[in-house]
């Protein structure tokens, strides 16, 4: 596994080695989105396990686009001090860390915020929740949000920050058809469609300066009828490319979905050729893409990560409920063990965090 465990470096960030723990929310923030030292016991344990870069849980931008209870905030300065301890721990761990940063759009959570949830166009149907359509001016004022988010990330010692762009929440919803119904200049084509992701990238940048990785994480496809395709998947990506994105992380599916459609996909991976959702688009991707490549979902075997880097199909293998069942997976693995990792993708870790208690795998830990 040479090239699992060799140095990288992306825009100045040095990786030692190709491993993420992809972002979750872990349930472990305050009732108010605040750090606390659950949150950062969590990700020091995986730094201690050896991968190379970890990604938070979603940090909400704004405080109407809270999608989930105890999920971290970062829309005002006073949730600096708390997130600058996390970076602070990890980096004390010999980790590195990259703040995610995201809006819930019309996963929104009116108990939670108080208002009524807002995406790109109204929804009054039961296909996802109820809605009211942003205006322009709201969306410019999300894009500016983004981009404070990110400057106070930066301010906290984080190593970068990774915009939100999948699963079906705010810029996720521009991007997809089946959530995107209007007709001005942020609806329509997937140029249109993909403005405001471009414009978060642009306040994010004109905050951290170009000398600070900035990520973004979207679907592959949205394994839904009328959803995004693999096709305008590639598309954004290039815009993405051209406005100097450092790092991409592709995923699939939404939050609301079940099943194959889920952004938690459900289901045992018993074998090598099972693993890997979204090895298809990964393919097309590195055909047309140069930016480098954090694939995620499904990969449990460390010979098809080590595959799927020595086959040019990804530069990072991104992880998520594999490491919430076994936080040392990456040393286990460093240290010669062949056998997968012992997760069995029953989500049965999303529990107790519904519970207050955390992100936290049901199974004895192995």
């Amino acid at each position: 596994m040479t090239k699992l465990f060799e140095k990288t470096d992306i825009n100045g960030l040095p990786l030692k080695n190709r491993f993420v723990f992809s972002a979750t929310w872990d349930g472990r923030a305050d009732d108010k989105g605040f750090c606390t030292q659950r949150n950062i016991d969590a990700v020091v344990e995986r730094a201690r396990g050896g991968v190379g870069l970890i990604i938070t849980g979603m940090a909400s931008v704004k405080a109407d686009g809270k999608a989930t209870p105890w999920q971290l905030a970062v829309y005002g300065d006073e949730f600096i001090p708390g997130l600058a301890e996390m970076a602070q721990a990890i980096h004390d761990a010999q980790g590195k860390v990259v703040l995610q940063v995201a809006h819930g759009g019309c996963y929104a959570n009116p108990a939670l915020t108080g208002v009524e949830a807002s995406g790109p166009s109204a929804n009054h149907t039961d296909k996802f929740p109820p809605c009211r359509e942003m205006s322009v001016q709201e969306i410019d004022e999300v894009a500016k949000a983004f981009g404070k988010a990110a400057g106070r990330a930066k301010k906290a010692g984080f190593d970068g920050v990774q915009i939100h762009g999948a699963h079906g929440y705010l810029l996720s919803q521009f991007l997809s058809p089946f959530f995107n119904k209007r007709t001005d200049n942020y609806g329509g084509n997937i140029k249109n469609r993909a403005r405001i992701l471009l414009d978060v990238l642009l306040a994010v940048r004109n905050e951290v300066g170009e000398k600070y990785p900035v990520f973004v994480k979207i679907n592959s496809e949205d394994f839904l009828e009328g959803g995004l395709t693999v096709d305008e998947m590639l598309q954004v990506c290039a815009m993405l490319e051209k406005a100097g994105v450092d790092a991409i992380e592709v995923s699939g599916g939404t939050v609301y979905a079940s099943g194959a459609f889920s952004s938690l996909r459900p289901g045992a991976l018993d074998s090598p050729e099972k693993e890997v959702y979204y090895k298809d688009a990964a393919v097309r991707y590195k055909e047309k893409i140069s930016v480098p490549l954090m694939l995620v979902g499904g990969i449990r075997s460390p010979e098809v990560a080590e595959k799927l880097v020595n086959d040019g199909l990804a530069d990072y293998v991104s992880l998520c409920r594999p490491l919430i069942r076994e936080p040392n997976l990456i040393n286990r693995w460093k240290d010669g063990s062949t056998a997968p990792a012992a997760c069995i993708y029953c989500n049965g870790c999303v529990g107790p965090a519904l519970k207050g208690e955390g992100v936290s795998c049901i199974f004895e830990k192995q």
